[in-house]
């Protein structure tokens, strides 16, 4: 009989980081002393398990915790990976009083950690890797879709235009445009 995979177990937390994906920590220090008017050195960095396509990672100064969001090492397809959307997505979400992250700064600079990124606050939450949530109650279950589509409706009812994005994306072909990507990735 097979052990069922633990999702949450397998990408909860924290692990050292990847080969491949670690960087020097000097110069991220440094221009977080420029980016952060609180921060105070020295850093200690961690990668998030799990994740998607951006390597993540968990940097700790002190008491203050921040996550670090980039593009991963390596040649990559156009508009791949472009964690500037995401930084102006969440800044200008932020801005508007949407409940999102501090972002605190964006780095374009790949001589910094070898690649583009950005900094923004950690916030603490509840990560339910099985959509299912089969340790939760049928009350918590309830109450945690409820408050996903509230706040997906509420997301929702902003306008780019109205957030500043209007050179945000391309409003038509996203299909033909992701059909052709993943072609091209195949």
């Amino acid at each position: 009989m097979s052990v069922p995979f633990d999702r949450q177990a397998a990408f909860s937390g924290t692990q050292d980081v990847a080969q491949g994906l670690g960087f020097e920590t000097d110069r991220l220090s440094a221009w977080m002393a420029d980016a952060i008017s609180a921060f105070r050195g020295p850093l200690d960095v961690r990668q998030f398990k799990g994740g998607q396509s951006n390597p993540t990672y968990l940097l700790t100064s002190g008491d203050a915790c921040y996550v670090l969001r980039r593009k991963p090492p390596g040649k990559l397809l156009p508009s791949a990976h472009a964690i500037e959307r995401e930084y102006a997505v969440m800044r200008a979400l932020g801005a508007a009083g949407f409940p999102v992250p501090r972002v605190f700064g964006l780095c374009e600079d790949d001589t910094i950690i070898g690649t583009s990124f950005y900094v923004m606050a950690k916030v603490e939450g509840r990560i339910y890797w099985d959509p299912a949530m089969p340790a939760a109650t049928p009350a918590t279950r309830g109450a945690v879709y409820a408050a996903m589509n509230t706040t997906l409706a509420r997301l929702h009812s902003y306008a780019p235009t109205d957030l500043g994005l209007s050179d945000f994306g391309k409003p038509d072909g996203y299909v033909r445009r992701q059909i052709d990507r993943w072609s091209k990735q195949y």
